[in-house]
């Protein structure tokens, strides 16, 4: 460590319930298997973030990342650790996170009980 060099300190989070978000089995498998390919089984979690974008106003990001940071709010659900900032736990709370292998609408999907207006590519929302 040089003389420079600021001491690292835990992240300050909280951890939230299933309320806030809900991972089902089939996303968990896949996330599962995603977290052990990059080496981050033991520590790392998806990041769920709400953005501005897409066709209604609204979209998902989702990254894997090493744990959480300052101020996020994190939710163990079926053994996954799911990263959630508090302006986007606004958005997702009471959302469930599923995953389909299906060819044409594949992939991970929110199904968010606050979103009023979805589109028809049900990659963005409105709430």
């Amino acid at each position: 460590m040089t003389a420079n060099a600021a001491p690292q300190t835990a992240p300050n989070y909280k951890i939230g319930n299933e309320k806030l978000i809900k991972v089902l089995p089939n996303a968990a498998r896949k996330l599962t298997g995603l977290l052990t390919k990059q080496g981050r089984a033991e520590h790392g979690a998806l990041r769920v973030a709400v953005v501005g974008g897409g066709c209604s106003g609204l979209q998902y990001k989702m990254d894997l990342v090493d744990g959480p940071a300052n101020r996020d709010i994190m939710v163990l659900s079926a053994d996954v650790r799911v990263v959630i900032d508090p302006k986007s736990a606004l958005f997702v709370s009471g959302s469930e996170l599923d995953f389909s292998d299906d060819l044409q609408q594949g992939g991970f999907k929110v199904t968010n009980p606050n979103a009023i207006v979805t589109c028809s590519c049900g990659e963005s929302f409105a709430a």
